[in-house]
C-alpha cells in the first residue's frame, strides 16, 4: 500500500521529469525554423516521451542515463513535428510515437556493449538450454540450467539480463521492416488475417512457447507486452519487488528465444 510519503516522492519525481522534458524540448526546438506542428501540440505529446523511456529503462547500462534517453526521445518528437506531413493520412500522434521510439532505440543502440566474457556466458547458456530443450521437449527451469552451468541462480539471472540488454534492439526494432520478437509478443492473441505470413507464423510459435513458460513468467510477458504495464506496475500487481519482475522478464525472454531458435533449426 502506497504511503503519503511515497506518493509525495512520486509526485515530486514526476514534476521534476516534466520540467526536464520541457527544458529539453525548448533546447531542441530553438534550432528548428519550420513549424508544421504548433508548440502547444508538441507540449501535449511530451508525456509520450516519458512513457516510452519508462518502458526501456531496464535496459540502461552505464554510461547511458535516463536523461540521455529522455533527451533523445524529445529530439525525436521535435523532428517529428518538423517533418510531419498531414496530407499522408497519418495522425501526428502515431507518427510522433514512431519517431520518438526510433530515437530512443537509436540511442540505446549507439551505447550497447557486451564484454567478450559476458558474450561467451550468454552463448554457453543458450547452447546448454537448447540441448536440454531438444532432449526433453521443454526449456529447463532456471534452477536446472544453473546446475548444468555450475553457477548460482542469481549469476544465471545476471546472464539473462545481459542477454536481454544485448538483444533488446533486435527484439523490439527492425530497420528492414521484418517481424520482430517484441512486436510479435504484443500481437499474441490479436493477430489479424491480413498480417504478413512471417508475422503470423512467428506469433503462432510464440503463443505455443508462451504457454510452456511457468505461470509467473507467462503473466509477466502478457502484462508487459500486451497490457503495456511497466515493470514497476507489474511488481505492484504481484506484490513483489521490481528487480524480481526484471528477473522473471529476462528469464522468460531467454526461454522464448531458445524455443524460437529450436523452431528455426527444425524448419
Amino acid at each position: 500500500m502506497t504511503t503519503e510519503t511515497e506518493k509525495t516522492s512520486k509526485d515530486k519525481t514526476a514534476e521534476k521529469s516534466c520540467k526536464f522534458l520541457r527544458a529539453a524540448a525548448n533546447r531542441a526546438y530553438t534550432s528548428q525554423k519550420e513549424r508544421p506542428v504548433e508548440d502547444k501540440q508538441i507540449m501535449q505529446f511530451l508525456p509520450m516521451v516519458y512513457k516510452i523511456v519508462q518502458r526501456v529503462v531496464t535496459y540502461l547500462k552505464p554510461p547511458l542515463s535516463y536523461e540521455d534517453l529522455v533527451s533523445a526521445g524529445t529530439v525525436g518528437l521535435i523532428k517529428a513535428a518538423r517533418d510531419y506531413d498531414s496530407s499522408r493520412q497519418a495522425e501526428f500522434k502515431t507518427y510522433a510515437y514512431i519517431r520518438i521510439r526510433g530515437a530512443v532505440l537509436d540511442e540505446l543502440r549507439n551505447w550497447s556493449f557486451v564484454s567478450e566474457n559476458a558474450d561467451k556466458q550468454i552463448g554457453e547458456a543458450a547452447k546448454v538450454s537448447l540441448e536440454i530443450t531438444n532432449q526433453t521437449g521443454a526449456v529447463p527451469t532456471d534452477e536446472e540450467l544453473a546446475g548444468k552451468l555450475q553457477v548460482t541462480v542469481d549469476e544465471l539471472y545476471q546472464t539473462f539480463e545481459i542477454a536481454r540488454a544485448k538483444h533488446f534492439i533486435s527484439m523490439d526494432s527492425s530497420r528492414d521492416g521484418a517481424a520482430t520478437l517484441g512486436s510479435a509478443l504484443a500481437a499474441v492473441g490479436t493477430i489479424a488475417p491480413d498480417q504478413q505470413l512471417e508475422q503470423a507464423e512467428l506469433v503462432k510459435k510464440l503463443t505455443e512457447a508462451i504457454q510452456q513458460l511457468n505461470k509467473k513468467q507467462r503473466q509477466v510477458i502478457i502484462l508487459y507486452y500486451q497490457q503495456q504495464l511497466t515493470m514497476r506496475q507489474i511488481a505492484e500487481v504481484f506484490n513483489i519487488t521490481e528487480p524480481r519482475v526484471s528477473q522473471l522478464h529476462a528469464s522468460a525472454l531467454f526461454n522464448l528465444s531458445v524455443k524460437l531458435r529450436q523452431w528455426k533449426d527444425d524448419r
